[in-house]
């Protein structure tokens, strides 16, 4: 397991592939890289070769106390690619991760040739939301992770695929419980403060694939068919019976819908998603 020292931190990642068309995913809240083990696997092996980071807080990179906005996220990210003298990629995140890279997309606009955005929406957060972020970050330093996942595990998974995919049920359970409360707490402090990404989305050239699950308890349909309008060149992928973590629910199906954003990438298509 690599690491790289920026920007005051560690940051722990995997690489696999060789090429140089290059795939970033990054995770979401509260998990780590080991939630993209699956497409490592499986995109490594075509024309890509692909980088998954633990965000500073979570997995095997620093713990950084306090507030971690996502401009500070986004900027490790670019410090990454740069120690491996990466210019451009397709970018891909999921729920947190999904706004990290659009906040990647807001600042470094020209080294994006792709977008995967999943289980994510881009509006800026309520007065409510920010209210409860914070209730939240004040809960998981004092109890820790424990309970809380235990509580989130049905809104992270579709109910009924708990007990179907009891193998995805007790990965994503033990990257919430593993996750240190001091990073998870500044990610949340941090994320109250993002801004509207809608913006940025209408302003992005590149070809972006859009997956939400139709038991997402956090991403609604007319989240995912917003971004899908903003974007000028976007695929959306409405999965059936799948909750907040499609890339492990549904491996095959959101497998497919990436490889094709990644055909589009690699070919520099104009057209992609539209009839």
């Amino acid at each position: 397991m690599p690491k790289i020292f920026a920007n005051g931190i560690n940051i722990a990642y995997d690489v696999a592939g060789s090429s140089d068309n290059c795939l970033l995913l990054v995770h979401g809240h509260p998990f780590n890289r080991s939630m993209w083990r699956p497409q490592l696997n499986a995109f490594c092996r075509s024309n890509w070769r692909v980088i998954t980071p633990d965000l500073r807080g979570y997995g095997e990179s620093s713990v950084v106390d306090g507030k971690t906005t996502l401009d500070i996220f986004a900027r490790d990210l670019a410090a990454l690619l740069d120690s491996l003298s990466i210019r451009e990629v397709v970018i891909g995140g999921l729920s947190m991760g999904g706004q990290i890279v659009m906040e990647f997309c807001r600042l470094f606009p020209d080294r994006v040739r792709g977008v995967l955005l999943a289980a994510t929406f881009p509006q800026a957060e309520t007065e409510e939301g920010k209210r409860n972020r914070a209730l939240m970050a004040e809960r998981l330093m004092r109890e820790g992770m424990s309970a809380y996942a235990e509580e989130v595990l049905p809104k992270m998974i579709a109910p009924q695929n708990i007990n179907a995919l009891p193998q995805v049920s007790e990965h994503v359970l033990t990257m919430m419980q593993s996750s240190p409360p001091a990073g998870a707490a500044a990610a949340l402090r941090g994320r109250a403060e993002r801004p509207d990404y809608q913006e940025t989305l209408a302003g992005l050239n590149a070809p972006a694939l859009i997956v939400v699950g139709d038991q997402d308890a956090y991403t609604t349909r007319a989240d995912a068919e917003r971004m899908q309008h903003l974007l000028k060149r976007a695929e959306l992928v409405w999965m059936k019976g799948v909750g907040h973590m499609p890339n492990l629910e549904c491996e095959a199906e959101f497998n497919a819908g990436l490889s094709r954003l990644l055909d589009v990438a690699d070919q520099g298509r104009a057209v992609f998603g539209r009839p």
